[in-house]
């Protein structure tokens, strides 16, 4: 399967979820940065509030896009005991990687929430949403941070990964949906015909636009009842 863009990718998720349509408990938590255009797509299809969780890779000496491992805005890490023995790092060479991705994840949440708090998760309906799934490292961090949180429900929504990593994921969180297991996966943005990267700006502008669209719905539910029961009261005298 190929998706046009991430935003079809989210669109496409949205369809597989609409029993989740307009859920009072419901918040879809997107991976930034490519998560967060799939997470908009699919905010706006299924009337939820939509909101970044900032995971970062800890990437390998010399390969950085090969994961160690990963940390969690929240402080969780997780580490591939295996990557990390097959480098042959030192638990002090680890923390240092781990510093600049904590440095980073401070970077983005003054960018991306501008002094707003996370929302809260306990008791609610999460969606963790990315634009894919490769290793899982990210993921996987994510997913163990969120459970700390004690929501009600939480389900991972992904257009693609690989068949492995799939069962590791259906294992570790309530629900899954997932659009493609191709047998031959050779990376995340093989999947899509467009998969340039997605920058700070786009991220803070798709956060920007979710939040006026449930501004806009808000405003119409409550002029909708208003005009509700004004009728009723005509219909009382």
């Amino acid at each position: 399967m190929i998706f046009r863009n991430r935003e079809e990718a989210g669109h496409r998720l949205a369809g597989a979820l609409q029993q989740y349509r307009d859920h009072p408990d419901g918040v879809i938590l997107a991976l930034p940065r490519g998560g967060v255009a799939v997470g908009y797509a699919m905010s706006l299809d299924l009337h939820l509030p939509l909101d970044v969780f900032i995971t970062r890779k800890i990437g390998a000496p010399e390969n950085p896009e090969y994961a160690l491992g990963a940390i969690s805005e929240t402080g969780t890490i997780y580490l591939n005991p295996e990557v990390v023995g097959a480098f042959g790092l030192s638990h002090a060479y680890v923390e240092k990687l781990t510093k600049v991705q904590r440095e980073e994840i401070l970077r983005r949440q003054r960018l991306y929430r501008r002094g707003r708090p996370p929302r809260p998760l306990k008791d609610r309906l999460v969606i963790l949403v990315d634009d894919g799934i490769a290793t899982g490292a990210t993921f996987f961090a994510s997913v163990e941070a969120i459970r700390r949180q004690q929501p009600r429900c939480l389900l991972a929504a992904i257009p693609v990964g690989p068949i492995e990593i799939i069962d590791r994921v259906k294992a570790a969180v309530d629900e899954l949906v997932v659009l493609a297991t191709p047998a031959w996966f050779w990376s995340v943005g093989g999947h899509y015909a467009e998969f340039g990267q997605v920058s700070d700006e786009e991220v803070v502008n798709y956060l920007h636009l979710a939040d006026r669209a449930a501004h806009e719905r808000a405003k119409r539910v409550s002029a909708t009842c208003g005009q509700r029961s004004s009728n009723e009261s005509q219909r009382s005298i």
